[in-house]
């Protein structure tokens, strides 16, 4: 029987709590959703036989589903701080379901432009909540010594059942026909995903997941906190000088979601006007449902590596592993682009970025003090996806419509290099480091 300190002995003692249970299947439901949900708008704006795609559309749409992300993120946080996640998880997954109704009348409809931005802005605006409900909560149903263990497992599969969705959606639309009919009933799915997650956070204690109740802030209060974010932020972002080791993770983890942002955005455009005839949108949707379906296996295989590789080097140490691989990828590219050759870089893409975050949350879990964890978490928000806004822009201004380009991937790999050297030596000087969940020795 495999004890505590082994990677089996950590997964099975991880999942054998029922709270982290709980919360582990609310999540994996509503990401689900969310992968559903994406591949229902991707049909209505990215691969519709009726409209083309360039790097500016895509970077457009993108900005919009990423921005709530960065705006939201940091009021998230302070509310967060205050009212008890549990409920939080509730009500975002309700709210979603029904925005969700909404705007599948609208990609019904075919309506592509400021009225389906503006719904799906709504969409991520409430997703933000649940998500930073999530990464602030996890801390209150898995022990300290266990974070690493539990970062591998919970947001890893998450974005594996987001991509699940995804596939199955794709599937779907393949059997019913590419059409705005069929993206909307897509998209009307994933409100009912949503609406079963609502129902499943219930089942948790209303009181689990934080904040103490002296801390609670009363419906009159919300206006009076959300005027004090800047303050709050502030206040977040002191503490995390005081915190080197989260406040380096945190900057090389933006760095490294710009690069992502970019492959992105670069895989979209190959799958779309490269690989696959332009006006065949099914074999384009097809190879960019592939593509991400790599990705989710390299998230698994990152969520089964990290653990075992931070108990023979420390979180920090297996970062830098990470950003190197993302730069090795941008390498290999340079050599020329066909199908096989993106779906192995899109799974050691999901490896490196999956294996980063894994130890970056665990980082900030352990450096942050409750208190202000869930402002933490949106300042993490906002630089992660800042830095994916940020690359969208600056995609579409460098990128051909093809997608591929090798001046802009030697450059990226220039960046991972200079930002795996730059987070190495800040580390190092970095006071008071402790590594949550690291203990030297054979898994």
């Amino acid at each position: 029987m495999a004890e505590s300190g082994t990677f089996l002995g950590d997964l099975r003692a991880v999942l054998r709590g029922r709270d982290f249970r709980r919360l582990f299947v609310t999540r994996l439901v509503s990401q689900t959703a969310d992968g559903v949900f994406q591949v229902g708008l991707a049909g209505v704006v990215f691969f519709s036989p009726e409209r083309g795609s360039t790097p500016g559309s895509i970077a457009a749409a993108f900005t919009v589903a990423v921005l709530p992300y960065t705006l939201v993120g940091p009021f998230a946080g302070v509310l967060l701080d205050h009212w008890r996640r549990r409920q939080v998880l509730v009500v975002a997954n309700a709210a979603r379901a029904v925005m969700v109704s909404g705007t599948a009348i609208l990609a019904a409809a075919g309506v592509v432009g400021a009225p389906l931005y503006l719904a799906v802005l709504a969409c991520m605006s409430v997703n933000r909540f649940f998500l930073a409900g999530l990464g602030a909560s996890l801390p209150h149903v898995v022990e300290g010594e266990r974070l690493v263990m539990a970062n591998s497992v919970s947001p890893t599969s998450g974005a594996v059942t987001a991509i699940a969705g995804g596939v199955l959606a794709s599937v779907l639309r393949v059997l019913a026909g590419p059409g705005d009919g069929t993206d909307g009933t897509i998209v009307a799915l994933a409100g009912f995903g949503y609406l079963a997650a609502a129902v499943l956070a219930t089942r948790m204690p209303v009181e689990l997941l934080g904040p103490a109740p002296d801390r609670r802030l009363p419906w009159s209060g919300v206006r009076g906190a959300a005027l004090g974010v800047l303050r709050g932020l502030a206040a977040a972002a002191g503490h995390l000088r005081r915190r080197r080791t989260a406040a380096a993770a945190l900057g090389v983890t933006a760095v490294v979601r710009f690069g992502y942002g970019v492959s992105t955005l670069m895989t979209i455009l190959m799958c779309r006007n490269l690989l696959a005839e332009p006006t065949d949108v099914g074999t384009g949707l097809g190879l960019l449902t592939v593509a991400f379906a790599a990705t989710g296996v390299g998230f698994v295989l990152a969520a089964f590596l990290t653990p075992v590789a931070t108990r023979r080097m420390s979180p920090q140490q297996w970062i830098v592993v990470s950003v190197l691989l993302a730069g090795g990828v941008d390498v290999l590219l340079l050599a020329g682009i066909t199908v096989p050759g993106l779906v192995a870089a899109a799974g050691l893409v999901g490896v490196a970025t999956q294996g980063g975050k894994i130890c970056v949350d665990a980082l900030v879990q352990a450096h942050v003090d409750d208190d202000f964890r869930g402002r933490a978490f949106s300042l993490y928000d906002v630089l992660f996806n800042a830095a994916f806004v940020a690359a969208a822009g600056a995609a579409a201004a460098v990128l051909p419509s093809t997608g591929y380009s090798r001046t802009v991937l030697g450059a990226l790999a220039v960046v991972h290099l200079l930002a795996a050297l730059g987070y190495a030596r800040a580390d190092r000087s970095a006071p008071g480091r402790t590594d949550p969940g690291h203990s030297r020795g054979t898994a």
